[in-house]
């Protein structure tokens, strides 16, 4: 059996009293973190570990150097980032390139049928220049586009959970309600779930590299693991139809 263990550093989890060594990613707490999370997991050494959020206060060369050091070290054998920007990432590299260094090869962005941008516009040159691999997170967006909100919030559901209202008044907005509605129609005339078609055609995008479920319940997992056969029914008009429901495709720059 072979896997892949990953695991990523921003938020400390002391609690405020410990702050800020406990949180961002300076020299010390990347190092601790990591550390730590070795100790968790019970492992040697990491395949991946993700800077989890720009650090706004931390220079983007020490974030580098302590990753590098990390490296070194053989505690992690790939770092990259989460929610960076185009920029951020590639100030990395020339942080990287100056100094001989390791610089970042992952990203982990959130990718789905509303949010579009930064993996399809942002991030395009970065494929091409330095090349990028991606984890995309919530290709479900919260689960609206499992259609399991198609008729209003079922109880248990992440919506109807306390402290979650600002989730729901995030993403079920009435547009995006009847455009998901729309597509749910579309994957019954395809013979699938409306979960299984919004997970196949993120991984159908060439620049995802994979992509994470959130599922809560077996039959969840098993349903959106089904998206490995609908990407086969992508054909080009089906993704013309998608394309015309959703009316989300961002404005590339015209130059």
């Amino acid at each position: 059996t072979s896997f892949t263990v990953s695991s990523k550093v921003y938020f400390g989890w002391r609690g405020k009293a410990n702050k800020p060594n406990q949180t961002g990613l300076s020299r010390k707490h990347v190092v601790e973190a990591c550390n730590e999370a070795l100790q968790r997991l019970q492992v040697d050494y990491l395949d991946l570990f993700f800077c989890h959020r720009p650090d706004k206060k931390t220079p983007i060369e020490e974030t580098v150097w302590a990753m590098n050091l990390l490296l070194q070290q053989g505690k992690i054998l790939y770092w990259g980032t989460s929610e960076w920007s185009g920029v951020e990432i590639m100030e990395a590299h020339r942080v990287a390139e100056k100094y001989r260094l390791v610089g970042p090869v992952m990203e982990q962005p959130q990718y789905n049928l509303f949010e579009r941008s930064k993996v399809e516009v942002e991030y395009k040159e970065i494929y091409k220049n330095v090349g990028l691999g991606t984890t995309i997170w919530s290709p479900l967006a919260a689960g609206l586009l499992s259609g399991k909100y198609n008729e209003g919030v079922p109880k248990g559901s992440r919506f109807a959970l306390e402290g979650f209202d600002w989730l729901r008044d995030r993403w079920m907005l009435d547009d995006r309600i009847k455009k998901v509605k729309k597509l749910s129609d579309l994957a019954a005339k395809l013979g699938t779930s409306t979960a299984a078609l919004s997970i196949a055609w993120c991984i159908k995008n060439p620049d995802v590299t994979t992509a994470i479920l959130g599922a809560t319940k077996k039959q969840q997992l098993t349903d959106n693991l089904k998206a490995l056969e609908v990407v086969n029914l992508l054909t080009p008009d089906v993704m013309e139809k998608i394309e015309g429901i959703m009316k989300t495709k961002p404005t590339a720059p015209e130059y």
